[in-house]
């Protein structure tokens, strides 16, 4: 069983859900088109790492790209909620990292396949510690920054997503149902790249907090 910590407490995790194309600039970045619905994708919980740890890059690829994220873990049963009553369903929020394996997905999408090989291998989901919902003044007001070896990569906002993250969990629990344990990865900014064997990434959300890792 794969657990989160939440204020000095153990949440076992159940799915892992995912928004791509969330902010406009990382779409023109990568020269995506413009969804009309949230893109929703998933990892499994086999995909956590937490701070301190270390990635692994599968085999099968050569070029893995970082994205930050701020991550929801959902604390009650959310079942076709509204945009009104979402955040109701939020326990707490965290650091993510969203890895991709960007070659991986670019051969998936020309064959029409799905992306999980190219998002869901094992420590793709760097994770810091959640903090609990009511310490966030206002999840669309956070600063984004991502550094590796020293270098800002990506440094957004929370402000710039297109689909709140209120908006984000009403669409996903009108699929399915959203369970306490289930964290939602709400989109990254602009500013993806690759990383390669022995960088070390520091992620940091204000007021969320941050979380270090390094690739082998």
């Amino acid at each position: 069983m794969h657990t989160v910590e939440l204020d000095g407490r153990k949440i076992p995790v159940g799915k892992i859900v995912c928004i791509g194309r969330n902010y406009a600039e990382h779409i023109k970045e990568l020269g995506n088109k413009t969804p009309d619905k949230p893109v929703i994708f998933m990892k499994p919980a086999t995909a956590i790492l937490a701070s301190g740890g270390k990635i692994i890059i599968p085999a099968y690829s050569d070029d893995c790209h970082h994205e930050i994220e701020l991550a929801a873990l959902i604390g009650k049963k959310a079942k076709a909620v509204s945009v009104e009553q979402a955040l109701d369903h939020v326990a707490g929020y965290a650091v993510a990292l969203d890895l991709t394996l960007r070659d991986v997905q670019s051969a998936q999408k020309e064959k029409g396949l799905p992306w999980e090989i190219a998002k869901a291998f094992d420590t793709s989901c760097p994770l810091s510690a959640f903090v609990p919902a009511a310490r966030i003044s206002d999840p669309q007001s956070l600063q984004l920054r991502l550094v590796v070896n020293g270098e800002v990569r990506q440094d957004g906002n929370t402000c710039d997503m297109m689909r709140t993250t209120a908006q984000l969990i009403a669409a996903v629990s009108a699929y399915f149902t959203l369970e306490e344990g289930d964290i939602v990865l709400t989109g990254t900014p602009a500013g993806v790249g690759r990383i390669r064997s022995g960088d070390c990434l520091e992620a940091t959300i204000e007021q969320v907090g941050s979380l270090t890792v390094t690739v082998v």
